[in-house]
């Protein structure tokens, strides 16, 4: 039995007609299959609790979710015991980042065709982050700062759904961006990790714990990151001056920022960060409200996921 968790307004609403083709392949070659459909926001936690709860470490449940990576870390979230399931994805959103780093198809056709299969089945770190007396489990990235600040306004954004019907949800990061570019004041953080202890790092920009190489729609800014390695990957950008900033980002997409001053990644299992005064906080690229503070660690025990056959 394979169930899905499906957010039917991702991608602007195209995820609800999506999901019925999806439904119609599935019936026209009798899958069993049950599905959910979130409402709102913390729903897909609710349905994932109770499809793990139906699973067990000898007979885990197949857990499917059709939306973006923004509805991963809530049903990662909602996982009550890791062994129990085999997580699938199918891609609806329009980031893709999930997708980009774990070389799992785009084509939603063509995703669920491999979940079917289910033929190569790997395991994937799980990283927690803490906010205050809440956690959350995430599989892409958690952060504060300037990629924070973007996801965070993008999510009111009132033209973004617009822009996504047209097939330009990109537009609405890059305005975003420039804006947050021109307006956000750096900040000192202080990053403690189980690996290299405690470091200050003035003028920074953005400081973000990574478990897969891409965020923000193609950056990598981790391109050694791997999500089976036992490591978070924390990417801090400062020291750098606001023009250096604009040659500084591009070059992230193919992963040549790496090689600038000021770019400092670590390597850890444990990572706690504080910034001077309270910033935008995210998960992957979901809001974590407006916090001054924040822990990163991994779980004990990996996810099984579905993956195409090498």
């Amino acid at each position: 039995m394979y169930s899905f968790i499906v957010n039917p307004n991702s991608r602007s609403g195209q995820g609800r007609e999506i999901w019925n083709h999806l439904r119609s392949i599935m019936e026209s070659q009798g899958i069993s299959y049950q599905y959910y459909l979130t409402e709102y926001v913390g729903h897909a936690t609710e349905f994932a609790r109770k499809i793990s709860a139906s699973g067990t470490p000898d007979e885990p449940a197949t857990l499917v979710t059709v939306g973006g990576d923004g509805t991963i870390y809530e049903v990662l979230t909602g996982i009550e015991d890791l062994d129990n399931v085999i997580f699938g994805f199918i891609p609806t959103g329009s980031g893709n980042d999930f997708c980009r780093s774990m070389g799992l198809p785009r084509n939603p056709e063509e995703a669920l065709r491999i979940i079917l299969n289910k033929r190569r089945i790997v395991s994937m770190d799980v990283p927690k982050i803490q906010l205050g007396s809440h956690a959350y489990r995430f599989g892409i990235s958690a952060g504060m700062g300037y990629d924070a600040a973007i996801c965070q306004e993008v999510l009111i954004t009132p033209g973004k759904k617009f822009l996504n019907r047209l097939h330009l949800g990109k537009l609405t990061y890059l305005m975003v961006a420039l804006k947050q570019f021109l307006f956000l004041t750096p900040f000192t953080v202080t990053v403690q990790t189980d690996t290299e202890g405690e470091q200050i790092f003035p003028k920074t920009w953005f400081a973000t714990a990574m478990n897969q190489k891409y965020e923000g729609g193609g950056f990598k800014f981790c391109p050694d990151a791997r999500p089976d390695d036992g490591l978070l990957d924390v990417i801090v950008l400062s020291g750098i001056s606001r023009l250096k900033m604009l040659f500084c980002l591009p070059s992230a997409l193919w992963g040549g920022h790496t090689k600038i001053k000021g770019v400092h990644i670590l390597k850890c299992r444990d990572v706690h960060i504080t910034s001077d005064y309270p910033l935008p906080v995210h998960k992957d690229g979901e809001s974590g409200g407006i916090q001054r503070e924040f822990s990163v660690s991994i779980e004990k025990k990996p996810l099984k996921i579905i993956m195409p056959v090498l």
